[in-house]
């Protein structure tokens, strides 16, 4: 048996498809060059793909047909020499498959090998989001903002090229930096992203993490009953319809919660929050009644609250807000926990609305917010800024 590689691509469903997918396949025809063999593909098909939803896609090396075959044996692996994550804020948890709760994205990384995140972020502040393992691994960062794009759509940004370029850094015995380049020169056919790729290579690093650094929270998660635990034939258990609740100052209840399956959480798909200002609110129930996920609560004061377990960062209910900065969506990067709003305005509305202020001011303007739901097309006005990152470093 000859050495394996494998290399996992974490990515937002339906948004970063094709810029995974388009990575797997460099990663394997890069490899070609070198004599080897490889595969890449999907865990997810098209069909159960969601919008955002975090998702794999995976490249496999070997240097002789048996060695491919054996790891093509396995319906994903298992243990992977290099994890790269296309958005930082997936650094929180990514699905497991049959999603049966969330795993650090270092879950299959080998001991000592290098988690890759795009991102603008340092390393200090990922670490305060990426999860807590047991053995070392080293962390490098790609710089770099977040590249989104649509199911039948591509932005061609040269993201791809460049995270080529800090693999080939990264893990050099997987596939070198001349590899990458013949690659992108005879099938891209594109001299530039040879300089993109180039200048990734040159400039991307990683740090050691030590066992025990980062996120000390425990992921989210719960156990498969197996089969012969399961009731007999095939049952859905009804769900309650919820009712009032307490203020957490007054102890009055009002409002409506619905009760919500505790095992049916969203907030992993998301990239952006609402945060909102209860103080400007009209109650005008927009927002309650345009939420695809029914995810406000209608508080005793009469006002909404985004439960942020069961929020997917679709950004419909600043969309329908007539009142300004009422709901705002803010990147999911500057948050760590899924609390309740409302409960902080109750308990303290002059320093819950201070905060709101200066996370607001860190709020990207609508207009230039690059998650799919807005764009079609190429992508044209995004290009230059993203290109310009890509330059700087």
């Amino acid at each position: 048996m000859g050495q394996l590689f494998a290399v996992e691509i974490i990515y937002r469903g339906v948004f970063q498809k094709t810029l995974a997918k388009n990575i797997t396949r460099g990663i394997v025809l890069a490899a070609h060059n070198e004599g080897k063999l490889g595969i890449s593909f999907g865990r997810y098909g098209d069909a159960p793909e969601r919008n955002g939803i975090p998702a794999k896609s995976f490249a496999i090396i070997a240097n002789d047909e048996q060695t491919l075959e054996a790891g093509m044996a396995q319906y994903e692996p298992k243990h992977v020499d290099l994890t790269v994550v296309l958005d930082d804020t997936l650094c929180k948890g990514a699905e497991s498959w049959a999603w049966y709760g969330l795993q650090p994205v270092h879950h299959a990384l080998k001991s000592g090998h290098t988690l890759i995140v795009v991102s603008l972020q340092d390393a200090p502040t990922l670490l305060k989001t990426i999860h807590r393992r047991e053995e070392p691994y080293k962390l490098g960062i790609l710089k770099g903002v977040t590249s989104f794009s649509g199911m039948w759509v591509y932005k061609d940004d040269h993201t791809d090229v460049r995270v080529l370029g800090a693999i080939a850094k990264a893990l050099p015995e997987l596939v070198s930096l001349k590899s990458v380049e013949k690659f992108i020169t005879e099938k891209l056919k594109n001299s530039l992203k040879v300089t993109s790729t180039q200048t990734a290579y040159q400039r991307f690093t990683a740090v050691d993490v030590k066992p025990g650094k980062g996120n000390p929270e425990e992921l989210f998660n719960f156990e498969l009953l197996p089969w012969e635990n399961m009731r007999n034939g095939v049952s859905i258990p009804g769900q309650p319809q919820g009712g009032p609740y307490a203020d957490p100052v007054t102890k009055q209840t009002g409002g409506f919660r619905p009760a919500r399956n505790e095992l049916f959480k969203k907030y992993s798909t998301r990239t952006q929050r609402p945060v909102v200002n209860f103080s400007t609110c009209t109650k005008c129930t927009l927002c309650w009644l345009d939420c695809p996920d029914a995810s406000f609560d209608v508080t005793p004061d009469g006002t909404y609250d985004a439960n942020l377990e069961a929020c997917c960062g679709c950004g419909i209910c600043e969309a329908v807000c007539p009142v300004k900065d009422c709901v705002t969506m803010v990147n999911e990067s500057l948050f760590h926990d899924n609390d309740s709003q409302w409960v902080r305005y109750k308990k303290d509305p002059h320093t819950y609305l201070k905060w709101l202020e200066k996370t607001i001011e860190m709020a990207e303007p609508d207009e230039k917010r690059s998650h799919g739901f807005r764009y079609r097309g190429q992508y044209q006005e995004q290009l230059p800024e993203a290109l310009e990152v890509a330059r700087k470093g």
